[in-house]
């Protein structure tokens, strides 16, 4: 699976979700001016940058495994603490901050526990801890018509509905495995359009993800048919819209006493 890709490319395959999400995500986490805050597994930045618009750069940091991710959001934010490091690793102090949110991440995280618990040592005692991922096993992820689609013509493709938090109550599962509390699980929506058909599919060709990764398991003529059966999914004409919906956690690190 790869993430070691253009921004260009994972903006067009998932930024048009991952922004207005990171808007939704931020508020639900309660966001505030005066906070300092830690973006985990930052890509190429859509929540950092919702983060620096409500705390002010100085006042975020973000870290990401890419190199190229993280390159790219030290150059869109260059008074922001940006970092390379995993999840499970973070290379920061203990109860640095006062919020550490996880934007469509603990679904990759290696280990998700131990990220989620690293989440929390770098968090103050009472302070948030939030993650979204996808309704991947739900069929509410913004990549449900192509995995419909791929698994209708290869039962054996393997999609995204077992990752880790990908299905209702799991997120919160994590979280309290990771040993936090006042575990508040929602979910959020987002909407986008794409012009036509085209500009929809051209994104599953860029090798971005799961699902770009298994596009390019396939010859040439499985790629056309796989094209072919998701355009039977979605409008022939005009604009398609999309909804996509993400599990939502936000909890609490444990306070003294």
């Amino acid at each position: 699976m790869s993430f070691e890709v253009h921004a260009d490319a994972y903006g067009r395959f998932m930024g048009r979700y991952s922004e207005p999400l990171a808007e939704r995500f931020a508020a639900l986490a309660g966001v505030a001016a005066g906070q300092r805050a830690l973006d985990v597994g930052c890509g190429t930045g859509a929540l950092t940058a919702e983060l620096v618009a409500r705390l002010g750069a100085a006042s975020v940091s973000a870290v990401d495994p890419s190199e190229s991710f993280v390159a790219v959001v030290r150059e869109r934010f260059p008074a922001a603490d940006v970092r390379a490091g995993t999840a499970e690793r973070l290379p920061y102090g203990d109860k640095a901050f006062d919020l550490t949110l996880a934007q469509l991440v603990v679904h990759f995280m290696a280990d998700p526990v131990a990220g989620l618990r690293e989440m929390a040592r770098v968090t103050r005692p009472g302070g948030v801890v939030a993650a979204s991922v996808w309704d991947h096993a739900g069929g509410g992820g913004p990549l449900a018509v192509f995995w419909r689609a791929a698994l209708e013509l290869d039962p054996q493709a393997r999609d995204e509905s077992g990752l880790a938090g990908a299905r209702e109550g799991h997120l919160a599962e994590l979280f309290a495995a990771a040993g936090l509390t006042a575990i508040e699980p929602s979910e959020l929506s987002v909407r986008t359009t794409f012009a036509d058909f085209a500009e929809w599919w051209e994104p599953f060709t860029l090798g971005v993800g799961p699902a770009g990764d298994y596009v390019r398991t396939l010859d040439d003529p499985r790629r056309e048919a796989l094209r072919e059966h998701c355009a039977t999914r979605l409008p022939g004409t005009g604009p398609i819209e999309i909804t996509a919906t993400a599990w939502t956690v936000v909890a609490r690190t444990v306070s003294p006493g």
